[in-house]
């Protein structure tokens, strides 16, 4: 009923005056805006892309940005001023939606202008994923921080949440403390999100080992990392795990790495001609970069040598696929053409002797020093060594006995 009694009392010719010279107004900026943008957009072709991603924006804008005066000035006008404040709280918040509409919608412009300029389909494109990381990341700080200082904005245009704030502001000490607790993981992780961008230690396309899992890095968000495994699986891991935990990084200064390939042969392996081979397989690939390949013998231990071969490629894909086929091929030739090399267990056969006759031993021994001959026997007698004789032992008479106690 009052709402009906309010809409009776409003000056409808007023209203209608007022909000026609607004629209008025902002149609007249919104054409002069868009002849300027057409004549530079001749210079500087890139303007045509703004035009089109913020055309929509920039029109409501004006358009709310127009009618706050007008709903202000008949504001000051009207008796009721209940229903024209709720009026002007509307336009005001409607403007302050259409402002971070329209600058987010630009900012975004100008990272996506920066994503077309550096491509990452070049080989070395490290300097370019770089970017393209930071700067989606910089698009994700932007989303969040839009959505957040609008909101805060919107709310703020209502003085019930103005009395609120200033309430907030005075014990900001105790909810700065709680806060920060509550939300330490959450502000952790965007820490760690915003440090792997900026500090150069993960990019877009980088080739990982993470969790004994070998992929690419496919998504840096403020929260998260997405690896693509080599078999299209997605390892999602928190972005502070990047910052606490080891992991490997094989393109982080450039995208060429260098792979081996290793054989266990027998020792009768030609690596003469297993080289002038290496160099067959790889002339036959454009996998190979031309950098390097190196064959060595690197251990010989267990009955078998073991053959390694470095190559090299140009990013992690191709080395992969590069040291399947030097295996493939290697594997192959020593097969059919160097069979000498194939690895054997070498078993030696020993013949047991045959069973002799048994014929008793002579075990006397030779003459010694003082025995065995005649002049052994004479010194041993000289030297007192022969045979010692025991005194004789004859009974006493009886005279002589001991008494013995009676038994």
């Amino acid at each position: 009923m009052h709402a009906t009694v309010a809409l009776m009392a409003v000056n409808w010719e007023r209203l209608g005056i007022g909000v026609g010279t607004a629209l008025l107004g902002a149609a007249a900026v919104i054409v002069l805006t868009r002849v300027m943008l057409a004549l530079a957009a001749r210079r500087w072709p890139s303007l045509r892309h703004l035009i089109r991603a913020a055309k929509i924006p920039f029109r409501v804008l004006v358009l709310l940005l127009a009618l706050n005066p007008a709903v202000a000035v008949l504001r000051r006008h009207e008796a009721d001023t209940t229903w024209w404040a709720w009026t002007t709280i509307t336009a005001r918040v409607l403007a302050i939606v259409a402002l971070g509409w329209f600058l987010t919608t630009v900012v975004l412009f100008v990272e996506d202008s920066g994503l077309r300029r550096y491509r990452t389909e070049a080989r070395d494109n490290r300097i370019a994923r770089r970017l393209r990381t930071q700067t989606l990341v910089l698009r994700r700080l932007t989303v969040s921080a839009g959505v957040l200082v609008t909101t805060g904005a919107v709310l703020f245009s209502f003085p019930q949440v103005q009395v609120v704030g200033a309430s907030l502001l005075a014990s900001a000490g105790v909810i700065s403390v709680v806060a920060g607790l509550a939300a330490q993981s959450v502000l952790g992780n965007v820490f760690a999100g915003i440090q792997l961008a900026f500090s150069d230690a993960i990019r877009l396309d980088d080739a990982v080992i993470v969790e004994n899992e070998w992929g690419w890095i496919e998504e840096v968000t403020l929260f998260y990392v997405v690896v693509r495994l080599w078999d299209d699986r997605r390892l999602v891991l928190p972005s502070t795990y990047f910052t606490t935990t080891p992991f490997q990084n094989w393109t982080r200064t450039h995208s060429e790495l260098l792979g081996s390939v290793e054989l266990d042969l027998d020792w009768r392996v030609d690596t003469a001609e297993m080289r002038r081979e290496l160099d067959a397989a790889l002339a036959r690939t454009d996998l190979w970069d031309g950098r390097v390949k190196v064959l060595q013998v690197t251990d010989a231990v267990g009955g078998w040598v073991r053959v390694r071969m470095l190559v090299t490629a140009a990013d992690a894909p191709s080395l992969f696929d590069l040291r399947c086929h030097v295996r493939e091929h290697m594997v192959a030739w020593v097969r059919d053409h160097a069979d000498a090399g194939l690895p054997r267990q070498r078993v030696e056969m020993v013949q047991a002797p045959a069973p002799s006759s048994f014929e008793p031993v002579d075990d006397r021994r030779d003459g010694g020093l003082f025995h065995g001959d005649p002049a052994a026997d004479e010194r041993a007698r000289r030297m007192g060594t022969g045979t010692i004789p025991l005194p004789r032992m004859d009974p006493l008479p009886a005279q002589e006995q001991p008494d013995r106690p009676p038994s």
